[in-house]
């Protein structure tokens, strides 16, 4: 069965410009086979090139924003539920199953798996404190969504880490907005506060939605605290797509 969606893109001249794009439809099950094994064919390759990265807005039409939000939310539940795993007893291997079976029934793919080799569809970073990474791959949507969680006795320093790290997100995420929220503003914002507490940032903007980096303790080895959301960018605000 063929299905076909559009994209509306807008230049400079605010001109609109319509993309029809057809495709076969598969399951999601056939989808992540397919994905894997391209991976797989890439990271054999002799000869591997990273992607020319790419700075541009992404504007898409009403049928593309629905995906969108429909792939965001899947991994705001799929992060939910990895969060009620979370205890002493239970291993990252064991919630990376758990993971890979709820999107993979959810008719999606696991976006880690396979990437660069990546062996496991869910990012864990473990220590006195657990960070979940959720990222699915849904109808040609990426959706994105991070959470450092509290596993057994935590002492009070890491739990203010925890908490300050979640506010340093709600700050950076208030100053989004169409035309004037730039990198630099986001960071300030985010940096500022964590200064106040007395932590440090880390300093290179990566994309987490497209797997950049699989985060885990710093390179100087402290422990870090992480939280993500997809966002909706507006020219009046911004709107958490990563929630459920």
């Amino acid at each position: 069965m063929k299905f076909t969606f559009s994209l509306t893109a807008v230049d400079k001249k605010n001109t609109y410009r319509k993309l029809h794009v057809s495709a076969k439809k598969v399951s999601g099950l056939e989808e992540a086979i397919r994905i894997r094994r391209m991976r797989e064919a890439e990271s054999n390759s002799k000869v591997k090139r990273s992607p020319p990265l790419r700075y541009e807005f992404q504007i898409p039409g009403p049928e593309g924003l629905a995906k969108m939000r429909a792939a965001s939310e899947l991994a705001a539940q799929v992060l939910n539920f990895a969060g009620t795993l979370v205890k002493p007893s239970v291993t990252t291997n064991e919630i990376d199953k758990a993971v890979h079976d709820m999107i993979v029934e959810a008719g999606a793919y696991p976006s880690p798996l396979g990437y660069g080799g990546f062996p496991k569809s869910v990012c864990t970073s473990w220590g006195y404190i657990i960070n979940i990474n959720a990222t699915v791959y849904l109808d040609g949507y990426h959706g994105d969504t991070s959470r450092t969680l509290l596993c057994g006795e935590v002492d009070e320093g890491f739990k203010r880490l925890v908490k300050v790290t979640e506010e340093c997100l709600e700050k950076g995420i208030a100053v989004c907005k169409l035309d004037e929220a730039s990198f630099k503003k986001i960071g300030k914002r985010i940096s500022e506060h964590a200064d106040k507490y007395g932590y440090n940032v880390v300093e290179r903007f990566v994309g987490h939605g497209n797997n950049k980096l699989m985060m885990g303790l710093t390179t100087d080895g402290g422990v870090a605290a992480q939280f993500e959301h997809t966002i909706l960018i507006t020219r009046s605000g911004s709107e958490i797509l990563t929630i459920c």
